[in-house]
């Protein structure tokens, strides 16, 4: 048997813990063999010795993350326990001598480092450098939006263009809202709130609000796109699978010779009427192999939300495949 006490310093045990010892119990949960009692900065560690020094090993990059990050969520500690993502983020600072600022995408507003995360997700960044259209596609959670926002603020601060406009199509997911109250802002903003809360992220609020009052930072439904020159500007066109052929085609004339854009989109979540059809994919397919345009496919792999979501994920993607088995069994019948 090996006993281990650990003396928290430098960050708050409270943070580290989580609320109700939530992230101390996800631990005691992947190592049920040892015990684990937290009390104030001490953490008591008992087992038998290689788990011991394993749990001692993932509290000791909690800690880390918990500096780096300024933040530690339930979903990091399960990544730091598979070895997910969390554990590539601490790996590669620690290869950078801990310069986290090196590699950031841009820092948020308590100073957090907003970093690409995975694989795909450093791809889409590096793919900017070199591409002035990106369309980047794949599941839920994958990062796309974040990423892209973070990229198109970046492009802001460091004056590479002169302002920012994101869009999409104001669709219903699968629901009718009926009439909304208010103003036309009031009206279309439920729509484009995940755009909104990305940026409430990356930038403080009385910043963001003069960025918003001066036009410099544009959050607009994509047919207000129509008739416009979008030039010397990062624009982003989000949930792009619920946009017609007609409507892509629309945006992409408008930009002007000095802008960048990032389209994203999730074939699996079409919420356009049945009658119409998405142009994401066939704008794709149209537009490959043209130099400046690229591609990118994130999968689950990428998915940096609570860790039920890549299983989810999976799991309708297998059942889709079964129902398209299926009917094609049924039509050779």
């Amino acid at each position: 048997m090996s006993e281990i006490e650990l003396t928290i310093l430098d960050v708050d045990p409270r943070d580290l813990y989580g609320e109700k010892n939530s992230k101390i119990n996800i631990l005691k949960n992947a190592y049920p063999e040892v015990s684990i009692t937290s009390r104030g900065q001490k953490i008591k560690i008992k087992g038998e010795k290689k788990s011991t020094q394993d749990v001692k090993g993932k509290l000791e990059s909690m800690v880390k993350l918990l500096k780096l990050q300024k933040k530690l969520s339930n979903n990091d500690v399960e990544d730091l326990i598979k070895g997910s993502h969390a554990q590539d983020y601490l790996l590669e600072e620690e290869q950078e001598g801990g310069k986290s600022s090196s590699t950031a995408i841009v820092h948020g507003r308590s100073g957090r480092p907003i970093k690409a995360k995975t694989r795909n997700q450093k791809k889409l960044v590096t793919l900017t450098e070199t591409n002035d259209i990106i369309f980047a596609t794949g599941p839920a959670g994958t990062g796309k939006t974040y990423t892209a926002v973070a990229l198109a603020v970046r492009a802001l601060k460091n004056k590479i263009v002169r302002k920012i406009i994101l869009t999409r199509p104001a669709v219903e997911a699968g629901e009718n809202l009926g009439f909304l109250p208010g103003d036309l802002k009031d009206k279309i903003d439920p729509y484009l709130r995940p755009l909104y809360d990305a940026l409430d992220d990356m930038l403080p609020p009385d910043k963001l609000n003069y960025f918003m009052d001066n036009r410099i930072i544009e959050v607009a439904p994509l047919a207000f796109m129509r008739g416009r020159t979008l030039d010397d500007a990062f624009i982003i066109l989000d949930e792009a699978q619920n946009a017609t052929s007609l409507q892509i085609k629309m945006f992409l004339t408008r930009l002007g010779p000095t802008a960048k854009c990032i389209i994203t989109g999730d074939m699996s979540q079409i919420d356009l009427p049945r009658n119409q059809k998405s142009g994401l994919a066939k704008a794709i397919r149209l537009l490959n192999n043209i130099e400046g345009i690229s591609n990118l496919e994130l999968t689950t792999e990428d998915v940096v939300r609570h860790r039920l979501v890549k299983a989810i994920i999976q799991r309708y993607d297998q059942s889709d495949r079964e129902n398209e088995e299926h009917k094609n069994d049924k039509s050779k019948q």
